[in-house]
């Protein structure tokens, strides 16, 4: 691979890191701010409202997919690359220096809900974006292995997140922390997204995209339905289940250790630190065995493997009081979904033809990962309060029944891609 090629790779990583800290910052430090914009009172219950809004910035993806997945097709990838990040970091800013509901009353969760918006604009943005970018820069050979850094970035920003909170855990006490340091994780977000902005401006288009012709197709969710139909049904299909998976074993992870198992916050923060850091390293593994054996034996272990353990891991997490089996027990999962999250933005970069490729990947992608990635918190939670709480762990074991599904429907895009160029 060329230098230049490698340089673009590294920075459009670069960039969807930090994006992914700014989004997963909200969620890591959900269980310090959620009492300062909701009354005080059952902690689940303000949980319930800050997962809410948490949910509202999924709804906003598929429009800021819809948007920016045109605005790449039409201007390039490397302008909806710089546009998405503008956005995070206003949205991330607001956050950090929103009033709580003490000072503003119900304005502060309107607040919250209006830069959640924003930052759902960004990313519904930036995963078409940098699917596409990552795909068409990468060589022919090894497509798969490169692609997967979309994914090594994307857990590297909740990484980040979780590696910042944890600095503050150690250096603030736990009411200065509910009190004002929750806010510092978002300027840092603000500051980054800043220096990735700049950085983005000076990112080499592809060569896919500096190919197209000027009487090329136009980029429209109509043509896109009349043209893709049957590809645009699957994506969203596969999004909704693994979405809901992935957050169930992530994001949501940390807070069931906390209010299901019994962990303190900060144990809760250290297991799922040191389970994402494998999780993160193991996507070049998968990816890198794509381009061997090709797309869909991956797809299929990660289906069927992830449908199969999720009750089993769910129910012994709930009575585990060991923070090491803990540790493994939550890898069980990742390792499996890792095969699926490694090589999600090359094979449906695959399956579209270049005009259309971003608002392909992106907007089907964004309304499964709306309707069920950002709502599986939420949907535990509702659970729990229920006092039905194994109902979810049954819930997660299908919504990855739905993305098998539509795992076999799909082609071996390795052999059929539509990204021509090497």
């Amino acid at each position: 691979m060329d230098r230049k090629r490698l340089t673009a790779i590294i920075g459009g990583s670069a960039g969807n890191l930090v994006e992914w800290y700014d989004w997963y910052a909200y969620s890591a430090l959900t269980i310090y701010f959620a009492a300062s914009f909701f009354p005080k009172g059952d902690p689940t219950a303000q949980l319930l409202g800050a997962a809410a809004i948490f949910a509202v910035g999924f709804l906003m993806r598929p429009i800021g997919a819809y948007v920016m997945g045109i605005y790449a097709d039409r201007q390039g990838r490397k302008a909806g690359l710089t546009l998405s990040v503008a956005l995070m970091c206003g949205g991330s800013l607001m956050i950090a220096l929103a009033p709580t509901y003490a000072q503003v009353g119900n304005l502060a969760p309107g607040i919250l809900v209006v830069a959640r918006m924003i930052q759902g604009l960004s990313v519904g943005g930036e995963y078409g974006a940098s699917s596409t970018y990552l795909s068409e820069m990468a060589t022919r050979n090894n497509r798969g292995f490169w692609s997967s850094f979309q994914y090594v970035t994307l857990i590297g920003g909740q990484l980040v997140a979780l590696a910042v909170l944890l600095l503050l855990q150690g250096l603030l006490s736990e009411a200065e922390l509910n009190s004002w340091g929750w806010r510092i994780p978002f300027a840092i977000g603000a500051a980054l997204a800043l220096v990735v902005y700049l950085l983005r401006r000076r990112l080499a288009e592809t060569a896919a995209f500096d190919a197209l012709a000027a009487d090329r197709p136009t980029s429209t969710a109509a043509r896109l339905w009349r043209e893709h139909r049957r590809e645009f049904l699957i994506i969203v299909a596969i999004s909704g289940g693994t979405s809901g998976a992935f957050y169930a074993f992530t994001t949501y992870m940390q807070k069931f250790l906390v209010n299901t198992s019994g962990f303190g916050k900060q144990s809760a923060t250290e297991i799922m630190t040191a389970a994402l850091i494998v999780f993160m390293l193991v996507q070049p593994l998968w990816g890198a065995l794509s381009d061997r054996i090709g797309r869909k034996p991956l797809l299929m272990f990660a289906g069927f493997g992830g449908m199969i353990v999720a009750v089993p891991i769910f129910s012994e997490l709930a009575v585990t009081k060991s923070a090491s089996a803990a540790f493994a027990l939550v890898l069980v999962p990742l390792v499996i979904i890792a095969a699926y999250n490694s090589i999600a933005a090359v094979f449906k970069a695959e399956l579209f033809p270049p005009h259309i490729r971003s608002l392909g990947v992106s907007l089907p992608y964004a309304i499964g990962n709306a309707a069920l990635g950002g709502t599986a918190e939420y949907v535990a939670l509702w659970f729990k309060k229920e006092g039905l709480e194994s109902g979810f762990y049954w819930y997660i074991a299908g919504l990855l029944a739905v993305s098998t599904a539509g795992f076999l429907m799909l082609p071996e895009t390795k052999r059929t891609s539509l990204i021509v160029e090497d």
